[in-house]
């Protein structure tokens, strides 16, 4: 039986519903939730991605702003754009997008942020908070994982997870959500050795290194739920890391992409921004 495929777009729509709730609360106390968005430079996949960042702060009546930056544009100016929305009351979210041109220094840039405003969940700060067990923002696409399991009604606790990928950005913090939600939690990477025997341990399988076929129908062990990170552009076509046709014949559930986690990561975003706006009013 083909699995249940779980749609990121429905999940997020839920989440949507719930956050206009609480920015019509904020507005009644005179808040408006404020995103302040940099892009440098025209890096196609960023402009796409802060358009979805523009279009979801309308939909949910937050005050926008958009610093599109030139891609020579020195690293001193990036860091005084930021020191002054940190002194913005108005903003309550900063954005960086990611990546940056090389001569501007992507630690330097997260570190500048004011941690309180840092709703990508990347400064160090929220960072250690998420593995002590502290209030952070957490990073917007492993927390919108974690939200698609739940609110899927996939039992987590006890379940054996297996992540593979390792970066900052959705590998490691992944590992680290799961565990909080007491999974045990396996973590694999290019240089594990014979990854299959991983992957078909897991109830849980996470697939983020952004390899097209990375997961195959034999790796997966029947039954379990699949939540593919992973965007890849084949043929003109976005794909996941997963086979998905041949996985969906293994799975009980799956994601797809687009439409699975993609959709999952602006609304965390603008989650954090509810929240540190809540923060800040109280």
């Amino acid at each position: 039986m083909p699995a249940n495929v779980i749609s990121g777009k429905e999940v997020s729509a839920q989440i949507r519903a719930e956050l206009k709730d609480e920015v019509a609360k904020l507005a009644a106390k005179g808040v408006q939730p404020g995103l302040a968005v940099i892009l440098v430079g025209n890096d196609p996949a960023s402009h796409s991605y802060v358009k979805g960042k523009e279009k979801a702060s309308i939909e949910l009546d937050f005050y926008s702003e958009i610093h599109r930056l030139d891609e020579n544009v020195s690293e001193e100016e990036v860091l005084l754009l930021i020191k002054k929305l940190n002194a913005d009351p108005k903003i309550h979210g900063i954005l960086v997008q990611l990546p940056l041109p090389r001569h501007i220094s992507e630690h330097k840039v997260i570190l500048a942020i004011d941690p309180r405003k840092d709703v990508d969940g990347f400064h160090p700060q929220n960072v250690g908070n998420m593995y002590i067990g502290l209030p952070a923002f957490l990073p917007c696409t492993p927390h919108g994982v974690i939200q698609m399991l739940k609110r899927s009604g996939v039992e987590i606790a006890g379940k054996h997870a297996v992540v593979i990928g390792r970066s900052n950005i959705v590998g490691k913090p992944m590992a680290q959500l799961l565990l909080s939600e007491n999974a045990t939690v396996t973590i694999c990477h290019s240089r594990t050795k014979d990854l299959p025997s991983f992957t078909r341990q897991a109830d849980i399988l996470i697939p983020a290194v952004g390899r097209a076929g990375t997961v195959r129908a034999d790796m997966v062990k029947p039954g379990a739920v699949v939540i593919d990170v992973g965007v890849n552009r084949v043929d003109g076509k976005l794909v996941g890391d997963c086979a998905f046709e041949e996985v969906s014949e293994v799975a009980s559930m799956i994601t797809p992409v687009p439409g699975g986690v993609g959709p999952m990561t602006i609304t965390m975003l603008m989650y954090n921004t509810v929240e540190s706006a809540k923060r800040h009013s109280e």
